[in-house]
């Protein structure tokens, strides 16, 4: 690109630490924590792989019964119903990799999604938005965008576009042309957004290929499959799986499944059906295009028996993301789950504890791809601000604690501890000065403050200092340079569909 066809915004001077972070790629030092034996493992397997050969499962799509027909299947097209037998069903998932390449329009932000790699994404998909000024709202085209902006300001996130929020201000069949133009002019890390049928998956890569050519790299993109549990694809999510296969785009192929709604009551029963059809989806994926990257979603919760809601943030769901990991791991296909998922309606005490419920088992079971790894309220109807934050405040913690520390002779600094001895302390020794700004994790949000500083300082809560935070990351985002080019044409590409899909109600 020519460096006079390129337009850079300009950068406000920020104090905000976690600007300066260096963009990188996690991995957890340690082993995955693998809450099933062997033999625990193979009996949630074998279900799985009754519920496919006995059971069986819909697949309300014409070309989808077909693939599965030709490919041996015992298919009831008038019922849109598929019988999948094991062998056929490993062999297609064998086909699936077990690693590869998520590419940003930059390519040092680039991803590698599966194996050790622990890729952190931010909030995705809910309709409404809150904040300490504004309350609770439906969520708006300039809530998206305000999102984007704040995760492209933050290179702790692996990926910074996505379906942040559902703007409610733009129609429903022509959000995706909006939120992708909004997310490629805002950042050039990796991206995603919806696969909700053929036409809107194929604007996607469209758009895609305006930015990347029209052979793409690879991955550029991709959406959630989200399974119509129990043992249902819709018509709409396999338009989607279908079409990212064809174009080698990436499907998150994710049951979602409320224990006790979805499935019986048994976590060890929902799980063996999140199997079922996760590998179902994986399978079909293949049929479509052999190699085509694919993750395991995992999403398995349970119902509140009382109020029939799901129930985030708690042990079960701690349970099946550990253990959804391990399946994955057992097909060598990379792995997904969710990292801030909380049923409190403000970010206050039952938020941050029911989303370290989610996030402390999601980074021990070497999750792939954390979905919603900030910023969830109210079950995943809300998207917060000042939750953002928080959530990003642990997001930080994380990446420092998975870089571990040393251990060795030189480490242990005995010439010191021998030189103060007994009764002194080590505030002004070498060793301190010459460590003291770059050993400990230095928060950003946490205040740790004597009471007295604290009230002179306006005795502010975690809410009003996130909310402060949230609105100086905004002053310091950076829009990336863009080729002029590609803007105008996405532009008119985004025109022109707007105009072509006039009147056309895709979620009809």
């Amino acid at each position: 690109m020519s460096e006079k066809r390129k337009r850079r915004g300009k950068r406000a001077k920020s104090t905000i630490s976690w600007i300066n972070t260096p963009f990188q790629q996690l991995k957890n030092p340690k082993p995955p924590t693998e809450w099933c034996s062997p033999a625990e493992l193979d009996i949630l397997h074998d279900g799985s792989m009754e519920i496919l050969e006995n059971t069986g499962i819909d697949f309300m799509d014409p070309a989808a019964l077909a693939l599965w027909e030709k490919a041996g299947a015992k298919v009831d097209h008038s019922a849109q119903h598929v019988w999948i037998d094991r062998g056929l069903l490993l062999e297609l998932v064998a086909k699936a990799p077990s690693e590869f390449t998520w590419h940003a329009r930059n390519p040092a932000y680039n991803i590698v999604v599966g194996g050790n790699n622990i890729n952190i994404t931010p909030n995705s998909g809910m309709p409404y938005v809150s904040d300490l000024d504004n309350g609770r709202r439906t969520s708006t085209l300039a809530d998206f965008t305000n999102f984007v902006k704040l995760a492209h300001s933050v290179p702790l996130f692996h990926m910074t576009g996505g379906p942040f929020c559902e703007p409610q201000d733009v129609r429903n069949s022509l959000r995706h042309l909006h939120r992708n133009q909004t997310m490629v002019l805002n950042t050039d890390r990796c991206i995603r957004d919806v696969a909700h049928g053929p036409i809107i998956t194929t604007d996607v890569i469209k758009m895609m290929q305006i930015v990347f050519g029209k052979d793409l790299p690879g991955a550029v993109t991709g959406g959630v499959i989200n399974v119509n549990s129990p043992l249902r694809f819709d018509q709409r999510m396999l338009g989607g799986l279908m079409t990212n296969a064809k174009y080698g785009q990436v499907s998150l192929i994710t049951p979602f499944i409320m224990a006790g709604a979805m499935s019986p009551v048994s976590i060890a029963s929902a799980l063996a059906q999140q199997n079922a059809e996760a590998l179902a989806g994986i399978a079909l994926a293949q049929l479509v295009k052999p190699g085509s990257p694919v993750i395991y979603g995992g999403f398995t919760q349970n119902v509140d028996m009382r109020s029939g809601s799901p129930a985030f943030g708690g042990p079960e769901g701690a349970w099946a993301l550990l253990v959804g990991a391990q399946l994955a791991r057992r097909y060598g296909v990379p792995y997904r789950a969710s990292g801030s998922l909380t049923n409190s309606k403000t970010p206050d005490a039952q938020a941050a504890y029911e989303t370290m419920w989610t996030m402390w088992p999601a980074i021990m079971a070497h999750t792939n791809f954390i979905a919603h790894g900030v910023g969830w309220l109210e079950a995943g109807l809300v998207a917060s601000f000042e939750k953002f934050i928080i959530d990003l405040e642990n997001v930080a913690m994380f990446t420092h604690y998975l870089k571990g520390f040393k251990i060795d002779r030189e480490s242990l600094v005995l010439d010191e501890i021998h030189n103060v001895g007994s009764g002194g302390h080590h505030f002004g020794t070498d060793h301190t000065m010459a460590n003291y700004d770059n050993t400990f994790y230095e928060p950003v949000l946490s205040d740790r403050l004597g009471y007295e500083p604290w009230v002179a300082n306006g005795s502010e809560d975690a809410l009003v200092r996130a909310n402060k935070i949230w609105k100086q990351l905004l002053k310091s985002h950076e829009r990336p340079a863009l080729d002029i080019a590609i803007e105008e044409e996405l532009a008119d590409f985004v025109t022109r569909r707007e105009r072509e899909l006039e009147g056309i109600d895709l979620y009809g």
